[in-house]
């Protein structure tokens, strides 16, 4: 079953046991996924799925940010809740110690040793190895982590 097979299923559901989170928060994942189709002009696959959810993840969780700075833990919740239902659809996401990993191979490879004049040589070879496994910030700490 593909992923979009998969939301489908999963709305129904939704709709079916009146959990109207899931079913609001998997109808935006839908649109988001149908926008991109319709003005790409090209069928998406599972991978470009994977990125589209994440950017819903990553939107959601910039304007938890905001929510929980201005005090309404009414609208923090609700995103919480939203960011726990597209995470059912994305791959595992790899820990800090493993990121750490990554960034010392890929720095050993390049035969980068520290200095923060590195950052943008070993942030792009890293992101692509971690593309939709990782979150950026997190990678960026890591890797500034690892240059000081």
């Amino acid at each position: 079953m593909t992923l979009k097979e998969q939301l489908m299923a999963d709305f129904k559901e939704a709709m079916k046991a009146h959990d109207e989170t899931a079913k609001s928060t998997i109808s935006l994942a839908r649109a988001a996924i149908k926008q991109y189709e319709v003005d790409n002009r090209e069928e998406l696959d599972d991978a470009g799925i994977i990125a589209i959810l994440s950017k819903q993840v990553k939107m959601r969780k910039d304007a938890l940010a905001d929510f929980e700075r201005a005090g309404r833990a009414d609208l923090a919740e609700a995103y919480n809740a939203e960011i726990e239902i597209l995470n059912r659809y994305l791959p595992e996401q790899l820990s800090k110690e493993k990121v750490m990993e990554i960034v010392k191979e890929t720095a050993d490879a390049l035969g980068i040793e520290g200095g923060k004049q590195n950052m943008g040589k070993l942030m792009g070879p890293v992101m692509g190895k971690v593309k939709g496994l990782a979150d950026g910030s997190l990678v960026k700490e890591v890797v500034m982590e690892f240059l000081s």
